[in-house]
């Protein structure tokens, strides 16, 4: 069982897949990873020569957005701003290699995905918008300010969304379970989520070691 749930006023707005995966090795690369990431970063320069061209593959994501209201080209879907980076010729920043295996899936499925350390979350976890005034330190960013925004939030308060991840449940090094959350508007087809959900965390334990936990779909 994956301890999150979606809170009652965003259901119909949204649907999440979510994987926990544990004894994971978070150091260094792999080759498997690397011959993946080459593949991805040549596959995406000859589909898409501009971002223009990859309209279609950002709706599911924008979508989402749109759901609340939210204007999906001011803060972009975390999928959206790692392809455009790709497409744009800027390449994607190297972290780890729990952290590179979701950026890779995050491309390769076009949606955007939440990860966070396990052990770092105080769970259980709701999947809520945002208050007037929330926020959390981002990854190498100023405050992520979630106001209207789909938020995840434990005990301590909000962690995520699917723009930005927070420093609170960040992967490193020395994480050995991750959580992989990911993000779809609500008619995306449930059997297509599951397949991107299964691709995810197989890639996870090919590259990373370890083994999936938990598994589900929330809505």
């Amino acid at each position: 069982m994956i301890p999150i749930t979606i809170d009652e006023p965003l259901r119909g707005t949204v649907l999440l897949a979510a994987f926990q995966a544990e004894e994971l090795t978070a150091r260094g690369t792999s080759e498997a990873l690397e011959a993946d990431l080459a593949a991805l970063r040549a596959r995406v320069a000859e589909r898409y020569p501009d971002p223009a061209a990859a309209i279609e593959l950002l709706g599911p994501a924008r979508l989402l957005y749109r759901a609340l209201g939210l204007d999906p080209t001011k803060t972009r879907p975390s999928s959206e701003a790692l392809i455009r980076r790709l497409i744009n010729g800027r390449g994607l920043y190297r972290i780890n290699r729990v952290v590179d295996t979701c950026n890779l899936c995050s491309i390769d499925i076009a949606l955007p995905i939440g990860l966070y350390d396990t052990a770092r979350v105080r769970w259980p976890a709701v999947l809520r918008r945002g208050l007037e005034g929330e926020g959390y330190a981002g990854l190498g960013k100023d405050e992520v300010h979630v106001a209207g925004r789909y938020t995840l939030a434990d005990a301590e308060g909000p962690f995520g969304n699917p723009s930005s991840d927070s420093f609170r449940t960040r992967i490193c090094e020395e994480t050995t379970g991750c959580t992989f959350v990911l993000f779809a508007p609500a008619g995306y087809p449930r059997d297509r989520l599951a397949e991107h959900m299964d691709r995810c965390a197989g890639r996870m334990s090919l590259y990373c070691g370890g083994r999936i936990a938990a598994r589900a779909l929330v809505d």
